[in-house]
């Protein structure tokens, strides 16, 4: 194959420096910059090819170019993944435990969750009136981890709540830190995984009673493509790959009460409690603030593509955030509006957030939509259920810091329950939903 002549190559002799800098608009910058869809430059000692749009997304998911495995960095799987978890299988193996996930985040699933997470949310607001103030960061996280534990049937010590939330905080925000930081990160998931591989040793051997249905179970009992039961370290990351994602939606509720501070007016519409704006609303949100920088993969085998080679075993970035703030794609990208998503045709490859592609069968997050619905469930609540004042802070998202938050983690003053009668919001109007839903680009 002829060499890239033509396609923008970055000069310098590694730009890992540049990475941490800039943090989140890292490829973007590059794109920008060159004028192209594809740059080649170096991170962490090794060339790497980066990707931008949507033409460039269809390729970098598709199975018979690239692949998964090897690919994310040890410092990730040592804290956010766990190391052979599902994030690296690819072909068979990656389908055969996709389907398992894709199992229990099925609509009956999701209700339950959610049902659960208005529970506790009640539980917890009772609680918030009686503090002169809270951090809706560090009680979103408790609320998510009191609910995904009660989903998936997880039990642990009530002394030990406090503990295991630190862990699974410094699990999820570590792996783009230095330090001591990342070192509590690694004590954390090494805590975290002795903790559910006792769990399913137990449910193995019979030692308690445990719902067959419950994701307790399924994970338990995880097979491998030849009907084999799995390792119990692997069985404990996938159970972990269930509940790490759902505590880390309170980056999410962050940004949506953030979202619901700086623009009043939507506020205002939530409050009429229609299903079609909430869900416009929340993924704006989704594609408006930071979460996913970018995501990397392997080249299975040489291939040429848009004029340029991609050799195999190249590493290859597609810019996540980056494409959320594309005027390609984005009218007014980095202006905040819900109303975008009314008319906007279904895409599989634009609005990623938590990776693009096929749900059910490809590499996006099988997290994908349940996210969405416990998203509109929190923004429900903080517009309909509760009254608060927002003090003076620090509000400021620091795009190089990857993941990211607002600085002060949404501080709440004067927290009060109003007395509101019960809805589901989310099942509201529901055939009118079926039938609009088809014009509006939402979950997939």
């Amino acid at each position: 194959m002829p060499t890239n002549q033509g396609i923008p190559k970055e000069k310098g002799i590694d730009h890992t420096v540049d990475l941490i800098r800039e943090g989140y608009p890292f490829i973007q910058n590059r794109i920008k910059k060159y004028q192209s869809p594809i740059v080649i430059s170096r991170v962490l000692g090794k060339k790497v090819i980066f990707l931008s749009g949507v033409e460039a997304a269809k390729v970098f998911y598709n199975d018979k170019y690239f692949k998964r495995h090897g690919v994310a960095p040890m410092r990730v799987q040592k804290t956010l993944f766990g190391k052979h978890a599902i994030q690296g299988l690819d072909g068979k193996e990656h389908l055969k435990r996709k389907n398992l996930f894709m199992s229990l985040l099925t609509p009956e699933y999701e209700k339950q969750l959610i049902e659960l997470c208005v529970k506790n949310l009640d539980r917890q607001a009772n609680e918030w009136e009686k503090k002169k103030s809270i951090k809706l960061f560090d009680e979103s996280k408790k609320v998510l981890f009191l609910s995904v534990c009660e989903w998936t049937a997880v039990p642990y010590p009530k002394e030990k709540e406090k503990e295991f939330l630190e862990d699974f905080g410094y699990m999820i925000y570590s792996f783009g830190r230095i330090g001591s930081f990342y070192r509590k990160g690694k004590r954390s998931r090494k805590c975290v995984e002795h903790w559910v591989e006792q769990l399913i040793e137990d449910v193995r051997l019979g030692m308690f009673e445990v719902d067959k249905k419950t994701p307790l179970y399924q994970m338990s009992m995880c097979k491998d493509i030849n009907g084999e039961l799995v390792d119990i370290k692997i069985a404990a990351r996938e159970l972990i790959n269930l509940l790490r994602p759902i505590i880390a939606i309170a980056t999410y509720i962050t940004f949506v009460a953030v979202a619901l501070y700086e623009n009043p007016e939507c506020k205002e519409k939530l409050k009429k409690k229609d299903p079609i704006y909430l869900e416009m609303f929340c993924q704006e949100v989704r594609r408006y603030y930071p979460f996913s920088p970018f995501i990397g993969a392997k080249v299975i085998k040489s291939f040429r593509w848009n004029h340029c080679v991609f050799k195999k075993n190249t590493l290859v970035m597609l810019d996540l955030y980056g494409m959320m703030h594309d005027e390609k794609l984005w009218k007014q990208p980095y202006t905040f509006n819900p109303e975008r998503f009314k008319k906007r045709e279904k895409c599989l490859y634009d609005l990623m957030p938590q990776g693009g592609g096929n749900i059910h069968t490809g590499h996006r997050c099988a997290g994908d939509i349940i996210t969405l619905k416990v998203m509109m469930a929190f923004t429900d609540y903080l517009v309909n259920n509760i009254e608060y004042t927002v003090p003076n802070q620090d509000l400021s998202i620091p795009l190089n810091q990857i993941p990211t938050l607002p600085r002060s983690g949404f501080i709440m003053k004067n927290v009060k329950m109003k007395k509101v009668k019960k809805k589901n919001i989310i099942k509201k109007n529901a055939k009118k939903k079926n039938v609009e839903k088809k014009n509006i680009r939402t979950k997939i």
